[in-house]
C-alpha cells in the first residue's frame, strides 16, 4: 500500500470515528432537549427524530483537518473557512428559521468570498464571468443537496459517493491534498450514515446539508485540472456528473413547483425520491436506487476522464438522453393530492415533461431525432475505434442533415407514432422492425442517388441500423423496463396481499394489471397452480409457488388475504375445493372478469 492511500485510509478513518460517537452525542442531546422533528406532511418520519445531525459532521471534519492538515493544498483554508460559514448559516435556520432570501444572501457572500481568491470552475475565459458563474454554481449545489435531504440516508449517502470519486480525481490529477480532504470529508459524513439510513434515528439539519453542499461545490471546482487539456468535455463536465443526482432533482422539483403553482422554497413530496415511493417503491429502495445512479454518474465521470473527446461527444449526449427519459418516467407520477374545488387537478403532475411524452408526441420526435444523430455518429466511432479519420469525418458532417431528413419522415410515414410508449409490447416489435428498416435502407438510397457512396465505409453503414434499431427500440421499451425493474422492489405490505389462482395468460393479465394499478390496493405475493411443470417458475418477478394445497401453509406464513382466480378453465369441483379452503381460512375468494359495456 502506497503512502498515499495510507494518508487517505487515515484521514477516512480518523474522520470516521470521530463523526459516530459524536453523532451519538448529539442524537442524546437533542432528545434531552427536545431539539426535534416531528412528522409532518411533506416528511417520511412518524415519531419525532432527533436534529442537528451536521454538528457531527462538521465537528468530525475539522477535528481532522486541524490534527492533520494536508499540505500545498491551495485555497484549503479559505474553503473550509466559508464551509464553516455555511455551517453556521445553516445551525441559526435550525434554530430561528432564517427567511430564504437571508439564507441565500448568505450563500451569496460566502460563495463571493471563496471565488475572491481565485477558487473558479475554470470553464470560461473572462475572469468576471467565471467567477460568477462559480458563484451560481456553488449557491446551486449548496441548495441542491438541501433540497436533497428529503429522505433517510439520501442526501448523506449522496455526498459519500461523490465524496469518494473526488478522492480518485483529486489523486489522480496529483492533486494528494485535496484528495485528503475529501477523504476526511467521507468519512465524516459515513459516520454521520449510520445512523441517518432508514428509519434514521437522526436528521443532519440545515447545518449539514449547506455545509455538505457548500464543500462538495467548492472541492469539485478543483477536478478542473483532471484530464488532458485534448479532451476538454471532460474537464467541463466531471463536476457535473460527480454531483448530477442533487442538479437533476433540483431542476425537477424546480420545475414541477413552478408549474403546480407553488414557492420553490415550499418543501413537498414532490421529489424524485417522493416520486419514487409513490411508485411502490420503499423509502430504503427508493434511496438505493437513487445511490445507484449516483455511482453510474461517476463511474461515467471516471470512463469518460480517459477517453479521448470524440468518444466522450458520444458517451454524454447518451447518458443525458437516459436521465432525461427517467426524469419523464418520474415526471408523471402525482405528488399532491388534489385541492377540493382547485380547478386544474393535474398540475400534480409535471406537465412539460408528461404532457410531451404522451399527449403532444413532441418529446418521441426530438428524442428519435437525437438517436439519429446518436446512433450514425456512434457508427464511425465503432467502425474506426474513437477516431474521427478523413475524409470519413468530412462525410460524416456532409451526409448528417440528409440521414437525418430521410430516416425522421421515413418513421413517421412506417406508423412508428402510432402507439404508446408505456404500453410497449412484443407485439410493437413488428413495427418498430419496419419503421427502422425502412428507415435504413431509405437513407441508403439517398446516399447512393446524392454521393453515390463515394467515400464512404459499408461497415458504418450497417452499423448505423444496428444502432438506429437499438436506440429507437431501447428507449419506446425504456418505460415498461423500468415499470418492471421497480416492480421488484415494491413493498409487499402496499395493500392487500392476492395470491393469483393460475399461472396462465389470464394470470399474467391479472399481474400486470395489479402492479401498473396501485390505486386497486392489491399487491400480487405470488401464484397458485395445479400444474407441477409451473412450479417454480417466475412471471413478472413473481413465484409459481405451487398447487392449491399450499394455500392454507401460505396463509399462515404470508397473511394472504384474498384469492383471485385468473382462469376461466376451473371445473366446478375444483372451485368448490378453493372456496372451501379459502373460507376455512378466512381468505376472500374472487374471480377476475374482463366485462364489456
Amino acid at each position: 500500500m502506497s503512502g498515499g492511500v495510507r494518508d487517505y485510509a487515515l484521514r477516512f478513518a480518523l474522520a470516521f470515528g470521530l463523526a459516530a460517537p459524536l453523532t451519538l452525542a448529539v442524537r442524546a442531546l437533542a432528545r434531552k432537549f427536545g431539539f426535534v422533528a416531528k412528522p409532518r406532511a411533506d416528511r417520511w418520519h412518524r415519531k419525532p427524530t432527533a436534529l442537528f445531525g451536521g454538528v457531527g459532521i462538521f465537528l468530525a471534519f475539522l477535528v481532522t483537518y486541524l490534527v492533520h492538515r494536508p499540505a500545498e493544498v491551495p485555497g484549503d483554508a479559505l474553503l473550509v473557512l466559508c464551509a464553516s460559514g455555511m455551517f453556521v448559516v445553516g445551525l441559526v435556520d435550525d434554530l430561528v428559521t432564517l427567511k430564504p432570501y437571508a439564507k441565500l444572501v448568505g450563500q451569496i457572500v460566502l460563495s463571493t468570498a471563496l471565488t475572491f481568491w481565485g477558487t473558479r470552475l475554470h470553464w470560461l475565459s473572462s475572469v468576471a464571468l467565471d467567477q460568477a458563474l462559480t458563484i451560481f454554481w456553488l449557491v446551486g449545489i449548496t441548495n441542491a443537496i438541501n433540497l436533497l435531504d428529503n429522505l433517510d440516508g439520501l442526501a448523506g449517502g449522496v455526498a459519500v459517493i461523490a465524496s469518494a470519486f473526488l478522492v480518485y480525481f483529486c489523486h489522480a490529477s496529483g492533486q494528494d491534498g485535496a484528495a485528503l480532504l475529501a477523504a476526511a470529508f467521507c468519512g465524516a459524513v459515513l459516520g454521520f450514515l449510520v445512523f441517518n439510513v432508514n428509519p434514521a434515528s437522526i436528521f443532519m439539519g440545515d447545518c449539514g446539508s449547506l455545509f455538505l453542499g457548500f464543500f462538495l461545490g467548492g472541492l469539485a471546482t478543483v477536478t478542473s485540472a483532471v484530464g488532458t487539456r485534448r479532451n476538454v468535455l471532460a474537464v467541463l463536465w466531471m463536476p457535473v456528473l460527480l454531483l448530477l443526482i442533487p442538479i437533476v432533482d433540483t431542476t425537477l422539483v424546480t420545475i414541477s413547483r413552478r408549474m403546480a403553482g407553488r414557492p420553490v422554497s415550499q418543501g413537498g413530496r414532490d421529489h424524485t425520491s417522493h416520486r419514487l415511493v409513490a411508485l411502490g417503491l420503499s423509502e430504503r429502495a427508493a434511496a438505493l436506487v437513487l445511490w445507484g445512479l449516483s455511482v453510474a454518474s461517476g463511474l461515467l465521470a471516471v470512463l469518460v476522464s480517459k477517453l479521448d473527446w470524440p468518444v466522450t461527444v458520444f458517451l454524454l449526449p447518451a447518458f443525458g438522453m437516459g436521465v432525461l427519459l427517467f426524469l419523464v418516467f418520474v415526471g408523471k407520477v402525482k405528488v399532491y393530492e388534489p385541492v377540493e374545488g382547485e380547478a386544474a387537478a393535474d398540475r400534480a403532475l409535471l406537465p412539460t415533461l408528461a404532457d410531451f411524452a404522451y399527449k403532444r408526441r413532441v418529446f418521441e420526435v426530438l428524442n428519435d431525432l437525437a438517436v439519429i444523430v446518436l446512433s450514425y455518429y456512434g457508427a464511425f466511432l465503432m467502425r474506426f475505434d474513437g477516431v474521427l479519420y478523413q475524409p470519413y469525418y468530412w462525410r460524416f458532417l456532409a451526409s448528417l442533415p440528409l440521414m437525418i431528413a430521410v430516416q425522421a419522415g421515413m418513421l413517421l410515414v412506417l406508423g412508428l407514432y402510432r402507439g404508446l410508449w408505456r404500453y410497449t409490447s412484443m407485439s410493437d416489435l413488428g413495427t418498430v422492425l419496419r419503421a427502422v428498416g425502412g428507415a435504413w435502407v431509405a437513407s441508403i438510397v439517398a446516399l447512393v442517388l446524392t454521393f453515390r457512396l463515394e467515400g464512404f465505409s459499408r461497415g458504418v453503414l450497417l452499423m448505423d441500423a444496428v444502432l438506429l434499431l437499438v436506440g429507437i427500440g431501447g428507449s419506446r421499451i425504456f418505460f415498461r423496463f423500468l415499470r418492471i425493474y421497480l416492480g421488484r422492489f415494491q413493498k409487499q405490505t402496499n395493500g392487500r396481499k392476492v395470491l393469483i389462482y393460475g399461472a396462465g395468460d389470464g394470470g399474467e393479465l391479472l399481474v400486470r394489471e395489479l402492479l401498473n394499478n396501485r390505486e386497486l390496493g392489491l399487491t400480487p405475493i405470488g401464484f397458485l397452480d395445479d400444474d407441477p411443470h409451473k412450479h417454480g417458475r417466475m412471471i413478472h418477478g413473481l413465484r409459481v409457488i405451487g398447487a392449491l394445497d399450499r394455500l392454507s401453509e401460505l396463509n399462515g406464513t404470508e397473511g394472504v388475504d384474498e384469492v383471485v382466480i385468473s382462469t376461466a378453465k376451473l371445473d366446478p369441483e375444483r372451485f368448490a375445493a378453493l372456496t372451501a379452503i379459502s373460507l376455512s381460512a378466512g381468505i376472500r375468494t374472487r374471480r377476475m372478469r374482463i366485462a364489456l359495456e
